[in-house]
């Protein structure tokens, strides 16, 4: 999708919890690959290089900050009522995964008005791309915009129409569609492990001690979901995806809403949303607070876990359910947890347990992945992303994994994609094959002798069987880069000035009928057709190409030669 000629790669990173962007010269890839610029963010306790997936926009939807910014500045808003003319979103990317995808789908802000989503992304990747631009602009005089490669992340297992829509939300803000590509977050994470050092010398790369033919996982655990892939290395380098991506709402956000869910039976829900309503910096320090204690609590650890709540919060429980003690002792944590002068000391095994749901998930969801037989001779898993930093994730890992597989961690997990992605943008035909997660077709007609009657229909005096999923590829199958698959259609109505075909998903290998229940419309493609046709049956020739990011779909014209090339309209 990208253009071939550009002298940077800059790739932008939002996260459901964090977000950044990354960026090398060809010059600096040719020498080190893994010399990469890294966004730096003030005002972080937590010395992330990535800063929190907040937005602030004004009464207009204009741009007003974002990061730690947005969030300090509508904390303030918030604190001198000023804040009813602002819209403020805070961890929003899940929409894009749970919710069927929409041109003009809305998500509301934190005090529930409701915006466009396209127009919230498009305001971060602006916001993000014009950060970058500067940034490389400081280190490289005279560098234009033309001369960049732009690459933007997303989860492997989003559906082609989440894709489809982060594309338009770049391209609205400001990115060249032929200047951007779409690299998956697993993927990204397998193309920059190629180059993690195995040895304490640092000098031999995974991709060096790995032979070929190996096959190694990638568990990306980020803020809201967790990505699975499994690729195989060839002797040339490339890479072959193994088994379809898979995953699931397991990330560190998870673990958050359940320490939320914990302070919730103490002080109430009424309490928790008051709170956040009113005391909004109060709440935004609590998380971050709970942030660091999640990110250092070890397996063997025997003191409590002790969080400081803010007055607000005391004060709002006092005026609710009495005293903390009482509301404490009247709660499920009466025993193993204990208030004293602002801090709520937690026993280690109860803050343990609220990584035990989404941890014993994402096991469960592995060991089925380990039930394939093409993985039997699976030997090393590379854990990535800013939720396998924390150390329970590990020791759960290793304790269930480590036997049998080698684990690998690398140094700073949360910026393998996104570093992972400027390497992708460098060489975007490193993943030679992919396997597909949907069988694609589309409706068509057929012959007089389809079945059953209640599906035919007449198309200039032709007796035609309509609803027929015709296959272009189904789940599961392998697809290398840029695998092409052709159908010759004809055009029968003289006066048609477009070729419409709908385009739709299966998870059946073999579905019949587009009407079957394992079939869902993907969306429509739109082919022009040529005015004057002499009176003769027009013959279109549509190619749909797998093997990328995303999906290609190009019509030929057999007459004339023409040839159109264009994405599906999948929103």
């Amino acid at each position: 999708m990208a253009s071939s000629t550009y002298y940077v790669c800059a790739a932008i990173d939002i996260g459901t919890t964090y977000s950044g962007y990354a960026f090398s010269s060809k010059d600096d890839y040719s020498r080190e690959p893994t010399n990469i610029n890294t966004s730096y963010w003030p005002g972080s306790k937590l010395h992330s290089l990535k800063a929190p997936t907040a937005i602030l926009l004004d009464s207009h939807q204009k741009f007003v900050a974002f990061g730690y910014e947005a969030e300090n500045m509508y904390s303030e808003l918030v604190a001198e009522e000023e804040h009813e003319d602002y819209y403020y979103f805070h961890s929003f990317k899940m929409l894009l995964h749970e919710r069927r995808i929409t041109r003009d789908i809305k998500i509301k802000d934190l005090c529930g008005k409701e915006m466009e989503a396209l127009n919230v992304f498009q305001c971060i990747i602006q916001f993000l791309k014009d950060k970058v631009f500067k940034h490389i602009s400081d280190k490289i005089k005279g560098i234009q915009e033309n001369d960049i490669r732009y690459v933007l992340t997303v989860p492997a297992i989003w559906e082609d129409s989440a894709k489809q829509f982060m594309r338009e939300a770049a391209t609205k803000a400001g990115i060249n569609s032929g200047q951007l590509s779409i690299a998956l977050e697993p993927e990204a994470a397998a193309i920059y492990c190629q180059h993690l050092k195995t040895d304490r010398q640092e000098k031999n790369t995974f991709a060096s001690t790995v032979k070929a033919g190996m096959k190694y996982m990638i568990v990306d655990l980020g803020g809201g979901t967790a990505d699975i892939t499994v690729h195989q290395r060839y002797g040339d380098g490339s890479l072959k995806e193994v088994v379809p991506a898979s995953g699931g709402p397991w990330g560190g956000k998870s673990i958050d809403e359940a320490f939320h869910s914990f302070l919730k039976r103490i002080c109430g829900p009424k309490v928790m949303e008051e709170l956040r309503k009113t005391e909004l910096e109060d709440f935004i320090d609590l998380f971050r607070e709970f942030e660091t204690k999640k990110r250092s609590i070890r397996v063997d650890q025997t003191n409590k876990v002790v969080v400081t709540l803010p007055v607000a919060l005391i004060d709002l429980v006092k005026s609710h359910r009495g005293k903390m003690e009482t509301a404490l002792e009247q709660s499920p944590y009466g025993q193993t947890a204990i208030y004293s002068k602002q801090k709520l000391h937690i026993s280690p095994d109860t803050f343990r347990d609220l990584f035990k749901s989404t941890t014993e998930a994402l096991i469960k969801h592995i060991e089925r992945m380990f039930r394939d037989e093409k993985l039997s001779d699976l030997e090393n898993l590379i854990m990535v992303g800013g939720f396998s930093e924390c150390e329970l994730i590990q020791h759960r890992m290793k304790e269930k994994f480590g036997k049998h597989k080698k684990i690998i961690i690398p140094a700073e997990a949360g910026l393998v994609v996104l570093k992972g992605a400027v390497l992708y943008g460098h060489q975007p035909k490193v993943i030679s094959s992919r396997i597909l997660r949907r069988t694609y077709g589309i409706q068509s007609l057929w012959g007089p002798h389809m079945q059953p009657e209640s599906q035919k229909s007449y198309l200039v005096d032709v007796n035609r069987c309509k609803d027929l999923f015709f296959k272009y590829a189904k789940v599961g199958e392998q697809v290398v880069f840029g695998h092409e698959v052709s159908q010759v259609f004809q055009v029968f109505k003289p006066n048609e000035k477009t070729l419409e075909c709908t385009i739709y998903v299966s998870t059946d290998p073999d579905p019949r009928y587009v009407t079957d229940p394992s079939c869902q419309r993907l969306g429509n493609l739109i082919i022009p057709l040529p005015e004057i046709r002499a009176g003769k049956t027009l013959e279109i020739e549509g190619t749909m190409v797998f093997g990328d990011t995303e999906l290609l779909f190009r019509a030929r014209d057999l007459h004339t030669g023409r040839v159109v090339e264009t994405q599906f309209d999948l929103l």
